[in-house]
C-alpha cells in the first residue's frame, strides 16, 4: 500500500462512509483488526449509527501498517457484495457512485410516501440484487418484528447506501410490476429533474445535498437569500433579476467594448458574464450567429463553469459544450467548436488547436471571456492566445476579431513601487487583452458592500519552539549524509560539494536548502568519468544521498509548522518505500542510520512538552471562533501538500477540534515529491465542504485561491501563507459572510510585513484604476495600441525560431545509475506526445510491475510500471501500455540522462518538448516487421 493510495482513500472517504456498513465486512477483516476494535465498531453502529461506525472503521483501517491490508479490504468488499464500491476504489473513479446522488436525494424527499404506499415484502425479491444479502435479511426481520412501514423505512435506508449503478431502474421495474402508486413519483429515465414541483413545495428540503447554481452564492437574489438550497432547485429555472451593481459591471461589455471587469470575489462575476453572453448572442440578426468561448485555467473551475453555462443557456435553446486536457483525447475540438454556441475551454486546448491548424483563426469566435484574466502575461496560455489575436489585429487582417472580456478580483500591480508604475503595469495588462475599459462598481457601491463583506484582517505573530530536539537529531543525520556525499566528491578530486551551487547560507529545514539540494542533485546526475562503471557507481551514490537529504529537509519543514509526529510519519513512509525498491548497500546504510535514531525520535515526538506553539495558537483561534459561532465555516490556507496532510491528521486526532471534520483540497499537478489530487477527488472534497454541514473546515493549498467555487465561509486562516497582492485579495475574498474574519498566523515577522505591503499595494492598485478611469477613452486606446506595437516589435525581433532537430544519435542513460537504456534512433512518437522505444534490446533493460492504478485513456490502456533492470536500482522509467493492438513501453524523459555519443557530453531534460532530437512517428507497419 503506497502513501499515495492511503492518501486517495482519505480523500474519497466521504463516499465510503455514505455507503459502507462496516459490520458486514468485519468478519473478512479479522486478520487485520483486533477484537476490541471490532467491538468498538459494532458498538458505534448500535449507539450512534452506521455512518459513525464506517468513519471509525476507516480510522482504524488507515492506521494499519501490516502488509496486504489494502488488498484485504478490497477483497472484503467483493465478498460482502459491495461491487460498486470495490470498482470505484480499485480505479479511484467515483463518478458512477456520484451519479446516483440525485436519486438518493429524491428518495429521501419521497420517504414518507414510500413508507405508506410500498409493501417491502412484495418488491424485495425483485430488488434484492441491488442490496447486500444481510440487508435483505434485516428488512424481512424488521417487517416481521415491527411491521411493514418500519420495513419500508429500513429498505429506504438500504437503498440510500446502495453502490449498485442500476438500483434506481431496478426499483422502478419492481414498482411497475407490483402496480404500486409510488411508481408514478419514482421517475428514473430523466432522473430527479422531472419531479413534480409540488413535491418540492410540500416536503421539507434536504440541506445535506447542495448544488450551488452559480459560481458564487451571491450572484442572484433567489440564491443569495439561502446559501444552501437543495440540489433539486438548480434544475428548476427561476428568472433572476440582476443586481444594479452587476448591470453596472456588464454595461461597457454590452456596448461591445473590450473590457476588464474587476470586482471582488463573491459579487457574482460569473453571473455578469452570463448576462453579457446572453446579450451578445441575442444581438445577431436573423441568419447570423455568435460564438462564445469561455476560458478557465484550472480544471475544477472549468467543470464548474461548464455546468453553470449549460444550466443557464440550454433552456434558451443554445448549445453548450466543453473541452479540457482531461477530455481532449476523446473528442474532436474542431467539431465541438463548429457544433456549439458556447464553448468552455482550458486555454491550452485553444493554443494547441491554433498551432496545429485545427482552429484556423480566432475569427471563428465572436466573444472571448478570460476568467482570472490577471494571468495574461509572459508565457501563460492566455498570453499565447492573445499573441495570436494581436498578430491578426496589427497584421492588417480583414477578418473580424472577437470581443474580449476579462474577469478578475485583482488586476495586480507587479513590482510597482509608485502609482505611476502601477498605472503602467495595468496599462500593459490592458494591452495584452486589447481592452481600454476597466469596469468596477462605482455608482452602486452601497449595494455591493451589502453583498460582499470585506473581512476583518488580524495578524498573529506566534513563537516557534524554543528547543527542538527533533530538529537536532534530523540535522545530525543530514550532516552525516552530507559528509558521506563529500567523501564521494573527495574520490572525484576535481570538484567539491560546496562548489556546485552558488546558493549560500543554506540552513537545514528551509526553502533555500531545498533549492540548493535540487541544484546539487541535477549537477551530480551529469558527472562524467573515464571509467563508466565508476561513473555509474558515483552518480548513483550521489543521487541517493541527495534524495535522502531532500526528504530530511521536507520533514524539518513539516516539523516547523506541524507536529513532530507528522514529520516522523513522513520519513517512516519514505523509508518504507526505500525498502520496497532497489535497497542497495548505500540505502541499507542510510536506513540503518535512521533506524538507530528512530526510538529517540519516537520518544521526542510523543513528548507533550514538544508540542508546537504555532498549533496551540491555531487551536486557540479555532476554539474561540467556534465558541462565538458554532456554525462557522473555515478555509485554512497552507503552503504545501505535506502540510495539508499533517494539519488534517492533527485536527482529526485533537479531541478539542475533531468535531470540525476537515476536508482537504490540493492541486492536481505532479511534483517531484508527490502526486496531486485527481479531479474526482477535488470535486468530492468541494462537494463535501459545500453540502455536508459536518465538514466545518477545508484545508487548502493555492489551488483554492482562484476561481474555484467554495461555499460561503466566515473564517479564513492563512497559516504561514502569503503571496502577492492578487493572492491576498483572492484568499481574503473567500471569507464572504457578514462579520467574517481573516487571520494571518506566522512566526516570521517578515511574513507579516509582506502582507502589510500587500495591503498598501491594494490601495495603490485601486487608486491607479480610478486614475485610468478618468482618462479619455481615445487616449487610453492610443496608449494601449502603442504598447501593443512595441511588444510586437520585440516579439518579432526575438522571433520564435523553430529549433533544428539534432539528427545525431544519442544515448539515454538511467538518471539514477547511468545504466544504458536506448538510442534516440529507436524512439518513436505516439499520438504526438507519448514516447516509446522499438526493438527487443530495450525490453532487456527494464523490468515491469503491475500498475497500482490501471486505467484506459484514448487508445491507451495503462497496465504496468517499468523500472531500471539493473540490480539495486529500480528507478522509475515510465509505464507499459496496450496501444490499440500493441504492447509498448512509454518512457518519461525526466528519468534519463541524455549523452552525446560523439562528445560524451551529458544533459538533463524535464520535458520531451525541450529535447530537440529527430522525432520519428510511431508506425504500425514497423511493429509488424
Amino acid at each position: 500500500m503506497t502513501a499515495e493510495e492511503r492518501r486517495n482513500l482519505r480523500a474519497f472517504q466521504d463516499y465510503v462512509i455514505k455507503i459502507l456498513d462496516p459490520t458486514y465486512i468485519l468478519s473478512y477483516m479479522s486478520p487485520w483488526f483486533k477484537d476490541d476494535e471490532v467491538q468498538y465498531i459494532r458498538a458505534e453502529k448500535n449507539n450512534k449509527g452506521t455512518m459513525e461506525a464506517a468513519s471509525l472503521f476507516l480510522k482504524f483501517l488507515l492506521e494499519l501498517q501490516e502488509e496486504g491490508w489494502f488488498r484485504g479490504f478490497l477483497d472484503a468488499l467483493a465478498h460482502a457484495g459491495y461491487s460498486g464500491l470495490y470498482e470505484a476504489i480499485e480505479s479511484w473513479d467515483f463518478q458512477t457512485i456520484e451519479r446516483l446522488e440525485e436519486y438518493r436525494s429524491l428518495l429521501k424527499r419521497l420517504q414518507p410516501e414510500f413508507k405508506t404506499t410500498v409493501n417491502p415484502k412484495d418488491i424485495l425479491p425483485e430488488v434484492s440484487k441491488c442490496l447486500i444479502s444481510q440487508e435483505c435479511e434485516e428488512i424481512m426481520q424488521v417487517c416481521s418484528n415491527k411491521g411493514l412501514m418500519a420495513g419500508a423505512e429500513k429498505m429506504v435506508e438500504c437503498f440510500l447506501r446502495s453502490d449498485k449503478e442500476n438500483w434506481p431502474k431496478t426499483l422502478k421495474l419492481a414498482l411497475d410490476k407490483e402496480e404500486s402508486k409510488f411508481s408514478e413519483l419514482w421517475t428514473v429515465d430523466k432522473g430527479a429533474k422531472n419531479i413534480d414541483v409540488k413535491v418540492l413545495e410540500d416536503d421539507e428540503m434536504e440541506t445535506s445535498d447542495i448544488q450551488i447554481f452559480y459560481k458564487e452564492e451571491s450572484e442572484c437574489q433567489n440564491l443569495s437569500q439561502n446559501s444552501c438550497p437543495s440540489s433539486e432547485v438548480s434544475h428548476i429555472y427561476t428568472p433572476v433579476k440582476p443586481r444594479n451593481y452587476q448591470l453596472e459591471l456588464a454595461l461597457p461589455a454590452k456596448e461591445g467594448k473590450n473590457t476588464i471587469i474587476c470586482a471582488p470575489t463573491g459579487c457574482g462575476k460569473t453571473f455578469v458574464s452570463l448576462l453579457i453572453c446572453e446579450h451578445h448572442l441575442k444581438k445577431f440578426p436573423q441568419g447570423q450567429k455568435g460564438k462564445v468561448v469561455f476560458f478557465a485555467v484550472q480544471l475544477p473551475v472549468y467543470e464548474q463553469q461548464k455546468s453553470v453555462f449549460s444550466n443557464y443557456f440550454e433552456r434558451l435553446g443554445y448549445k453548450v459544450a466543453g473541452v479540457s486536457g482531461a477530455t481532449s483525447e476523446n473528442v474532436s475540438v474542431k467539431q465541438i467548436v463548429e457544433n456549439n454556441d458556447i464553448i468552455i475551454l482550458t486555454p491550452q486546448i485553444l493554443v494547441n488547436s491554433l498551432k496545429n491548424g485545427t482552429i484556423p483563426s480566432l475569427s471563428v469566435f465572436t466573444l472571448m471571456i478570460f476568467d482570472e484574466c490577471h494571468n495574461t502575461g509572459k508565457h501563460h496560455p492566455y498570453n499565447m492566445i492573445m499573441f495570436n489575436y494581436l498578430d491578426q489585429k496589427l497584421g492588417g487582417s480583414s477578418d473580424p476579431l472577437p470581443q474580449v472580456i476579462g474577469l478578475t478580483a485583482s488586476v495586480g500591480i507587479g513590482d510597482a513601487k509608485s502609482t505611476a508604475e502601477a498605472v503602467e503595469y495595468i496599462c500593459r495588462l490592458c494591452a495584452s487583452l486589447d481592452t481600454s475599459v476597466i469596469a468596477t462598481v462605482k455608482d452602486n457601491l452601497e449595494e455591493l458592500e451589502e453583498i460582499v463583506y470585506k473581512p476583518q484582517k488580524f495578524f498573529r505573530k506566534v513563537e516557534s519552539r524554543t528547543t527542538d530536539r527533533f530538529k537536532c537529531i534530523i540535522s545530525q543525520l543530514m550532516r552525516e549524509t552530507e559528509s558521506l556525499a563529500k567523501s564521494i566528491f573527495d574520490e572525484i578530486g576535481t570538484i567539491t560539494l560546496e562548489g556546485i551551487s552558488q546558493i549560500q547560507n543554506r540552513e537545514f529545514g528551509t526553502q533555500k536548502y531545498e533549492q540548493w539540494i535540487v541544484t546539487v542533485q541535477k549537477a551530480c546526475t551529469v558527472f562524467q568519468l573515464p571509467d563508466k562503471d565508476e561513473e555509474s557507481r558515483i552518480c548513483k551514490a550521489l543521487f541517493l544521498y541527495t534524495s535522502h537529504l531532500r526528504k530530511y529537509n521536507d520533514a524539518l519543514i513539516i516539523n516547523e509548522h506541524a507536529r513532530m509526529k507528522d514529520a516522523l510519519d513522513y520519513l517512516k513512509d519514505f523509508f518504507t518505500n526505500v525498502r520496497a525498491a532497489g535497497f542497495d548497500e548505500i540505502e541499507q546504510d542510510l536506513t540503518r542510520r535512521f533506524e538507530e535514531k528512530l526510538q529517540k525520535l519516537e520518544s521526542v515526538s510523543m513528548d507533550p512538552s514538544n508540542e508546537n506553539p504555532k498549533l496551540k495558537d491555531l487551536c486557540f483561534i479555532l476554539q474561540e471562533e467556534y465558541h462565538l459561532n458554532p456554525e462557522s465555516r473555515t478555509i485554512l490556507f497552507v503552503k504545501t501538500r505535506a502540510l495539508v496532510d499533517a494539519l488534517k491528521k492533527w485536527i482529526e486526532e485533537n479531541s478539542e477540534l475533531s468535531f470540525l471534520k476537515p476536508g482537504i483540497l490540493t492541486g492536481r499537478g505532479k511534483t517531484n515529491q508527490n502526486t496531486g489530487m485527481t479531479l474526482p477527488a477535488q470535486k468530492c472534497a468541494l462537494d463535501a465542504f459545500r453540502t455536508n454541514g459536518d465538514k466545518k473546515i477545508l484545508i487548502a493549498t493555492s489551488v483554492a485561491d482562484e476561481g474555484i467555487d467554495i461555499a460561503e465561509c466566515n473564517l479564513v486562516i492563512l497559516y504561514e501563507y502569503v503571496g502577492n497582492v492578487i493572492k491576498m485579495i483572492q484568499t481574503r475574498g473567500r471569507g464572504r459572510a457578514r462579520g467574517s474574519k481573516c487571520f494571518l498566523l506566522t512566526s516570521n515577522a517578515a511574513v507579516i510585513e509582506k502582507e502589510k505591503i500587500n495591503i498598501y499595494k491594494e490601495k495603490m492598485m485601486n487608486d491607479s484604476i480610478s486614475m485610468l478611469q478618468t482618462w479619455n477613452e481615445a487616449v487610453f486606446k492610443e496608449k494601449v495600441l502603442q504598447i501593443q506595437i512595441q511588444e510586437k516589435v520585440i516579439r518579432d525581433r526575438q522571433g520564435k525560431v523553430e529549433p533544428v532537430p539534432d539528427k545525431e544519435n544519442k544515448k539515454l542513460l538511467c538518471r539514477k545509475c547511468k545504466a544504458f537504456a536506448c538510442y534516440t534512433v529507436d524512439i518513436r512518437v505516439v499520438e504526438e506526445c507519448h514516447y516509446t522505444v522499438v526493438g527487443d534490446a530495450f525490453r532487456k533493460c527494464f523490468v515491469s510491475k503491475l500498475h497500482p492504478k490501471p486505467k484506459s485513456f484514448g487508445y491507451f490502456e495503462k497496465r504496468a510500471k517499468i523500472f531500471c533492470a539493473r540490480p539495486n536500482c529500480s528507478h522509475d522509467w515510465g509505464i507499459h501500455v496496450k496501444y490499440k493492438i500493441f504492447e509498448i513501453p512509454v518512457i518519461k524523459i525526466e528519468s534519463f540522462v541524455v549523452e552525446d555519443i560523439a562528445t560524451g557530453a551529458q544533459k538533463l531534460y524535464a520535458k520531451w518538448k525541450d529535447f530537440h532530437f529527430e522525432k520519428i512517428p510511431f508506425d504500425a507497419k514497423e511493429m509488424s516487421k
